[in-house]
C-alpha cells in the first residue's frame, strides 16, 4: 500500500486502548505525547492491551465508513517524553479510530456541559464522536476512559 501523501498528515496522536482507536489533537505543548504515555501505561496496567500508533503526526484514511489511522514512516515507533527526548516503544502500524479527544491550551479548562454540534468531529468524510480536555487537569486519563466506555458500550 502507498503511503499518504505528505499534505495528508495530521499533527496529532493515534492510540489503541484494548480495541479502541483514539486519535489526541491539540495545539503544540498540550500534553498530546504525555497524555498517549500516560493512557497507555494505564491500560497496560489494568492488564489490558494499549500501544502508540503516531506521535505527532498521523495519516489518515477513510476507508468503507471507516477512519484508518497510521504513523509517518519516519518517525514510526517513536514518541517524544518531555525531558527525556525521542523514545522507542512499541507501536501498531494501524488502527480504526472510534473517537476524537481535542486537547485544549493548557490552563484552558472542558466546558462543564459541551453543545451538542461539537460533539462529533467530521475527517477525511467520516464522523466520530469528540470530547474536550486538558491533559494537564487532574483525572484527565479516568474521564477519557469513562468517555471510552460511554462510546464503545452506546
Amino acid at each position: 500500500m502507498t503511503p499518504p501523501q505528505e499534505s495528508a498528515y495530521l499533527h496529532a496522536n493515534a492510540l489503541v486502548l484494548g480495541a479502541f482507536g483514539l486519535l489526541l489533537r491539540g495545539p503544540s505543548g498540550a500534553g498530546k505525547s504525555a497524555l498517549t504515555l500516560q493512557l497507555i501505561a494505564d491500560w497496560r496496567a489494568r492488564g489490558a492491551f494499549a500501544a502508540l500508533v503516531g506521535d505527532d503526526r498521523v495519516a489518515l484514511e477513510a476507508r468503507h465508513g471507516r477512519l484508518i489511522a497510521r504513523p509517518h514512516p519516519s518517525i514510526r515507533g517513536i514518541i517524544e517524553a518531555r525531558g527525556l527526548g525521542l523514545m522507542r516503544v512499541a507501536y501498531e502500524p494501524a488502527c480504526v479510530l472510534r473517537a476524537v479527544v481535542d486537547l485544549l491550551a493548557a490552563g484552558e479548562p472542558p466546558k462543564r456541559y459541551p453543545d451538542e454540534e461539537e460533539a462529533m468531529s467530521r475527517l477525511s468524510g467520516v464522523t466520530l464522536p469528540r470530547m474536550f480536555e486538558n491533559a494537564a487537569s487532574v483525572g484527565v486519563a479516568a474521564r477519557i476512559a469513562a468517555y471510552i466506555q460511554n462510546v464503545a458500550t452506546n
